[in-house]
């Protein structure tokens, strides 16, 4: 495991990191150990577990048979020592081919990237917004503890911690030697600063740290935070903006600079265009950049951004729809199409309170009448079925896509027995915001015509979806891409737009926050989404993963949930030497 982290313990990178050219960079990753292994953390443990539990399960055997099996003890080392050389020497050779292949390499001193939503300033404490998390955290600014391809929590700036057994209070054991970019020292005291200032001033997503107490530097490597009652989703959001660690000394615009710990820092920004990051020269950890300069240009045109990918203006485009990828998925000599999870989820909303939704066999016929599979393939193909409320890379997560499988029978034999069919059907509103188009709406009020369902498709400005659906509840169906992760909650709040309530699934999820494993968590999580599921309060459209195209020579781009996690340090592009 990682000692020093930085933001990212993975980056899901599309190429093996060891093909990296600086050889001193390689040679400091395989020097590191694992640290952490005493921490009392679950998800902690777990990491290490993965790195380590082999060795640990062989040194408790030998203990148990000292003596009687002291033979036996010696020829299993002789053993190991033996397997060992025969590895050492075979990685050696490995290296070695590695290292003479990338000789004839050429890394790009710059690489562009084509992104989509682009950040009207640098303020993360103040401005909402995923496009600021996307190109700054990790990148820039670091935080406690990060968040790793799969969406797991793992160290950061902190390279262990534990935390006590009722679950409400949390020591972290923060890396030695750390700096910002302008050369400050970044200690417990940086931290701890950061915390209370978001707390205190109510700075973006400051309300996600549920029973906050307090926290305090204890000393300058260690960092108490104290909660007033148990909270299970503490470390995926000290992992997120609330974990962030600011410099309390530096003195800078953050709408238009940034100082952070990361390894890169902004050089140049124009809102709604681009933003320039350069190799952080003052950089502690182990994820030093791998390219000197990255550019990021913003398309809000998609046909625009897939001519700067064709013309080389950008080496990479994420996202691009499959669609519109499909020419690069063919040129496979230039280009390279993949597509990485997310947490997004297409929800189709159906009001609990709504005259004509309230009733159950109307929610649940269409969700039996629905066809996912036909969705998705008019999409591309690329997203996957979703049966409940929880994505595959969130807690909780179950396949529940057998709930309700298609079956147009049953849809119709539901609507019959609420008192509908094709020759009297019932009306029904579907009203969704324009950013998402028109296909979908004429799709859903295809399928649903057949069961006795007349779907009138009412698709209007963002402002008014705002007003008539969040706001007022003025609604039968709605449509929206709900992107947030851990979002479980939504399900307990009476006043949210579903209109849904019931008390078990607000049982469940409370039991869930409080439960002193993860594992405790996740089960009470399932539970809940499976009942939220049965009751058919809304349907779980797809799950949408992000499709990204690049040029072949581009290796190290991360996939999974880069448009909010977009961990560049590792992206080079390279082309052999003529």
């Amino acid at each position: 495991m990682p000692t020093n982290s930085g933001a990212h313990g993975e980056n899901d990178a599309t190429d093996n990191k060891s093909t990296g050219t600086d050889e001193n960079e390689m040679a400091t990753n395989t020097a590191d150990g694992p640290t952490n292994a005493g921490s009392t953390d679950e998800t902690l443990n777990a990491h290490v577990k993965g790195v380590s539990g082999g060795n640990a399960s062989g040194v408790n055997g030998g203990k148990a048979g000292k003596g009687k099996k002291k033979g036996w003890i010696w020829a299993i080392v002789a053993v190991v020592v033996v397997v060992a050389l025969i590895v050492a020497f075979v990685v050696i050779r490995g290296n070695q081919k590695v290292s003479d292949g990338m000789a004839r390499m050429h890394k790009a001193e710059t690489v562009t990237v084509g992104l989509k939503l682009a950040p009207t300033n640098l303020d993360i404490r103040n401005q909402s917004g995923s496009a600021l998390d996307q190109v700054l955290v990790g990148n820039v600014y670091e935080g406690l503890v990060a968040r790793d391809s799969n969406n797991k929590v793992v160290p950061g700036l902190a390279k262990s911690w534990e935390k006590n057994a009722d679950g409400t209070s949390y020591t972290f054991h923060l890396n030695r030697g750390m700096n910002f970019s302008n050369g400050d020292k970044l200690d417990a005291n940086d931290v701890a600063w950061s915390i209370n200032e978001l707390v205190a001033k109510h700075y973006h997503d400051s309300e996600s740290l549920m029973n906050f107490k307090s926290v305090t530097a204890t000393d300058a490597d260690t960092v108490k935070l104290d909660l007033t009652a148990p909270y299970a989703n503490l470390l995926w959001e000290l992992a997120c903006r609330p974990g962030l660690v600011f410099d309390k000394n530096a003195n800078y615009d953050m709408k238009t600079q940034a100082v952070g710990s990361g390894p890169y820092v902004v050089t140049k920004f124009v809102p709604n265009d681009s933003i320039t990051l350069k190799a952080n020269p003052n950089y502690w950890g182990e994820h030093k950049a791998m390219t000197q300069t990255i550019v990021l240009r913003y398309f809000g045109d998609d046909n625009a951004a897939v001519n700067a990918l064709k013309s080389g203006d950008v080496q990479v485009l994420a996202p691009v729809t499959e669609n519109l990828a499909e020419p690069f998925e063919k040129d496979n000599a230039h280009y390279r199409v993949a597509a990485g999870d997310d947490t997004d989820k297409f929800v189709l909303a159906m009001n609990s309170k709504g005259v004509k939704t309230s009733d159950v066999r109307v929610r649940q016929a269409i969700r039996y009448a629905i066809d996912h599979k036909q969705l998705i393939a008019s999409r591309g193909g690329a997203d996957k079925a979703l049966g409940g409320p929880i994505p595959s890379l969130d807690p909780g997560y179950e396949d529940l896509t057998g709930l309700y499988p298609h079956d147009v029978d049953k849809a119709k034999a539901l609507m019959k027995e609420a008192g509908y069919t094709p020759d009297h059907p019932l009306e029904l509103r579907l009203t969704y915001a324009n950013t998402y188009g028109t296909e979908l709406g004429d799709q859903l009020r295809s399928q649903l015509k057949p069961i006795g369902i007349d779907l009138k498709v009412n698709v209007v400005e963002f402002s008014t979806w705002l007003q008539d659906v969040l706001k007022n509840k003025d609604y039968d169906l709605s449509m929206v891409d709900h992107n947030e992760s851990h979002d479980f909650s939504q399900w307990t709040q009476d006043s949210y737009y579903y209109n849904y309530s019931n008390q078990k699934v607000k049982d469940y999820y409370n039991q869930a926050m409080a439960a002193s494993s993860d594992s405790q968590r996740d089960a009470l999580l399932a539970k809940a989404a499976r009942v939220v599921s049965e009751d058919a309060p809304a349907d779980w459209l797809f799950n949408y993963r992000i499709t990204t195209a690049m040029k072949a020579e581009v290796q190290g781009f991360p996939l999974n949930l880069n448009q909010t996690l977009l961990p560049l340090y590792g992206v080079m592009y390279l082309t052999p030497v003529k």
